[in-house]
């Protein structure tokens, strides 16, 4: 299911402008990989949460090309994820579940909760600001 979502999200046809394919090389191949994601926006800037907790595959592999990436949404752009404060992180938890309802099921807090119960889950779910990626950085089309 996650391999169609991912072509579905990265073509942008028919798909919520939320919704993107992320595009990272695997920590140990070094093989492109994609994973479907879901964009949460919050005060101007926008976010990826993992729903399934820092030991994502896709988490990882974030993490060892140094958050270098490329989402595709029509368009391919290379962005740079900067890993959130766990002390930051509630209210784009939060916003997170309204855009993104299927990790509801995922996220132990109800999308309503108030800011406390989201601080109190926040170190369990890792969450990127997305940023455009310097120049300097390498062209991960290959």
């Amino acid at each position: 299911m996650n391999r169609v979502s991912a072509i579905h999200f990265a073509t942008g046809l028919l798909a919520r402008s939320t919704w993107v394919t992320l595009e990272v090389p695997g920590r140990r191949s070094g093989r492109i990989i994609s994973f479907p994601l879901v964009v949460a926006d919050y005060h101007g800037e926008r976010y990826l949460v993992s729903m399934l907790g820092e030991n994502a595959n896709w988490v990882r592999n974030v993490h060892a090309a140094g958050g270098r990436v490329i989402l595709r949404h029509g368009l391919r752009e290379a962005v740079y994820l900067e890993d959130v404060e766990v002390g930051a992180r509630a209210p784009i938890l939060r916003r997170y579940l309204e855009c993104a309802p299927g990790a509801r099921a995922h996220v132990p807090v109800d999308r309503h909760a108030p800011l406390a119960e989201f601080d109190r889950i926040a170190g369990q779910f890792p969450v990127f600001r997305i940023s455009v990626a310097p120049s300097e950085l390498p062209d991960l089309r290959g």
